[in-house]
């Protein structure tokens, strides 16, 4: 069995502002150190799933790169063998890989809570400017969406971890099903209690063995089609851009909607209405 490894870095052990998680190339020298120790810390998670999900029977394991410009990982700490995927432009974005021919599983490292949470450090949905996503009524975040577009090419979500608010929420909408590790608390949004980063590690490649070992089991997210989606944002201005989109309706002051018939459809007029909106707010 193949297996997809989406690592994102707002979730990682140890991170909890966004100097940590901002390349230098955006934040200044000020921040380089701050984001290479977290840069390094992401591949380790990224390494230990990977390391855990070959022990748990992976013939095969793509790691990929979904955080910010998708070019953070440090190839040289994956285990050998292991292929990896970088650069932001992929066609299926955080879950590039799954729609290759055998791939069974997916597993999230480092992923982060929805726009919106309590107490969840760095909650946020794709970007800044995104407040709220739902789908046939129900609030989601990127591990949502990345689930229904795994789903549709009929690979389940098998193993999470990132920060606990954000392992609540997953377990919520996809599943008790799927292995969890928090490997810190949330305190606020700016503020985490955190696990050791090698005991994080250590979890980390224990659980992703367990899930991928009774990935046979699991089954491919979902949800009722054609789907109802809704897209709030923080401000009316970016609202006023997404709706002129074909097939997008405005739905209130921030919000637009649109039905989609699938899941990569709902995925890629998502991304599509983000990048629309990303309009000046000053006129």
């Amino acid at each position: 069995m193949r297996v997809v490894i989406s690592v994102d870095m707002e979730g990682v052990c140890g991170v909890s502002s966004w100097v940590q998680v901002s390349p230098p190339e955006f934040g200044g020298l000020v921040n380089a150190g701050e984001y290479a120790r977290a840069r390094e810390r992401m591949t380790l998670e990224a390494a230990a799933a990977a390391e855990g999900a070959l022990a748990g029977g992976a013939t095969d394991v793509l790691v990929n790169d979904s955080h910010d410009t998708m070019r953070n990982l440090i190839p040289e700490l994956l285990p050998d063998g292991v292929r990896f995927t970088s650069g932001n432009d992929k066609p299926l974005s955080m879950v590039q890989g799954v729609q290759e021919s055998g791939v069974g599983a997916l597993l999230f490292v480092g992923y982060h809570a929805r726009a919106g949470s309590v107490r969840g450090p760095l909650a946020h949905t794709w970007n800044g400017f995104v407040r709220d996503v739902r789908i046939n009524g129900l609030s989601t975040g990127e591990y949502g969406l990345n689930a229904l577009l795994a789903g549709h090419y009929g690979v389940p979500v098998v193993f999470a971890c990132g920060d606990d608010v954000a392992m609540a929420e997953i377990r919520a909408e996809l599943g008790e099903g799927v292995v969890t590790v928090a490997v810190k608390e949330g305190l606020s949004s700016f503020a985490a209690v955190h696990l050791h980063p090698r005991e994080a590690q250590r979890r980390i490649r224990e659980r992703a063995e367990q899930a991928v070992r009774a990935a046979g089991r699991a089954t491919p997210y979902t949800t009722h089609w054609p789907a109802a989606c809704q897209l709030s944002f923080n401000h009316q201005a970016r609202a006023d851009a997404a709706e002129r989109v074909p097939g997008i309706t405005r739905q209130g002051a921030v919000t637009v909607g649109w039905e989609s018939p699938d899941a990569y459809h709902l995925f890629q007029t998502f991304r599509m209405l983000a990048k629309v909106a990303e309009v000046r707010l000053d006129g």
